[in-house]
């Protein structure tokens, strides 16, 4: 039967939710002023492949907040040794321990942008048209104007004689860089990834430890070592206040979307062209539809879709070779 590295994402669980809640806080690097009080911390942040690997080291934790101008989000990072080498804007930042931010404002896994900050303060910000599994190029040339950050180090920076408690973050994103102010009420797909080098000391400095890869731990599991996962993000409402309700109604169908979608890359890696039907694909029962699914194929690719039931009614789900995630209006 066809299968592939990502078949097991079809079983992922609903990813996390949160409720982020109108506040505009002072951006200084400490969390602790009245409008941060207000606001939840997420859930301690786990491995990227979720339970599969044992939880992190240290502990993570972040919080989101926003108004007319700014999406606010603070992270606060346990951390024994916190050190940062990396100076120049747009360098790959997580050449150094960092955080990163990864937003999609509608959803469909195209356009969404990323920000990844380290210790320094040094940022990269970019914007992919598509996710890099489809050729989707980083912009780096994306900046953000006005965009605000800035970092407490609780402990010494770049001094391996004493033992830090961590480092915090503040980042203001300005809505004018990205796809304009949500709306009251509206959900967008947010997910944050912390990436920690093991290291050790050397001649006094911070050296990473050779032959091992960087850890991974983000807020909610991506299942696979991939942030460029955008149909496995967060759910972050903005609301004046309470609690979201987002089990989202489409989660099921989206997974199997996306696992058609990786069994059409298989089959075409495999016999060169793109199956036509489900049987075809070896995933003939897919769940979350009223009606299972049907593939079409195009001169350029394919799409596949659906009817699911949400909250507004019946309406349509699909997916593309690219794999754009369209729910209809």
């Amino acid at each position: 039967m066809l299968q592939t590295p990502y078949d097991h994402l079809l079983e992922a669980p609903h990813p996390l939710v949160y409720s982020c809640t109108r506040g505009t806080p002072e951006i200084n690097g400490r969390i602790d002023d009245a409008a941060w009080e207000k606001a939840d911390w997420t859930s301690d942040f786990v491995d990227i492949e979720g339970t599969l690997k044992p939880l992190p080291r240290f502990k993570t934790r972040a919080k989101m907040l926003w108004d007319d101008e700014y999406f606010y989000i603070a992270a606060e990072m346990e951390e024994p040794h916190v050190w940062g080498t990396l100076t120049a804007h747009d360098s790959v930042i997580f050449y150094d321990n960092d955080f990163e931010v990864f937003i999609d404002p509608d959803g469909d896994n195209h356009n969404y942008f990323e920000f990844e900050i380290n210790a320094l303060n040094t940022g990269w910000d970019l914007r992919l048209p598509k996710p890099y599994r489809d050729g989707g190029p980083a912009l780096n040339e994306w900046e953000q104007p006005g965009l605000k950050t800035a970092v407490h180090i609780n402990g010494t920076l770049n001094y391996s004689s004493d033992t830090d408690k961590g480092w915090a973050v503040e980042i203001a994103m300005p809505w004018s860089a990205m796809q304009g102010k949500p709306d009251l009420g509206a959900i967008q797909r947010v997910n944050f990834s912390r990436v920690e080098w093991q290291v050790e000391i050397v001649d006094g400095k911070y050296v990473k430890r050779p032959g091992l890869r960087e850890d991974n731990w983000v807020w909610t599991p991506q299942w696979v070592i991939d942030m460029h996962q955008p149909q496995m993000w967060g759910y972050v409402q903005f609301m004046d206040s309470g609690k979201p309700d987002l089990t989202d109604p489409t989660h099921r169908a989206r997974m199997a979307l996306q696992h058609i979608y990786y069994r059409q890359k298989a089959h075409k890696e495999k016999h060169g062209s793109f199956a036509a039907s489900l049987g075809a694909l070896g995933c003939a029962e897919l769940p979350g539809f009223l009606r299972p699914p049907r593939i079409y194929l195009a001169r350029d690719g394919w799409r596949a879709g659906g009817v699911v039931d949400t909250s507004a009614g019946p309406r349509s789900l699909s997916i593309r070779e690219d794999s754009l995630l369209r729910l209809a209006e």
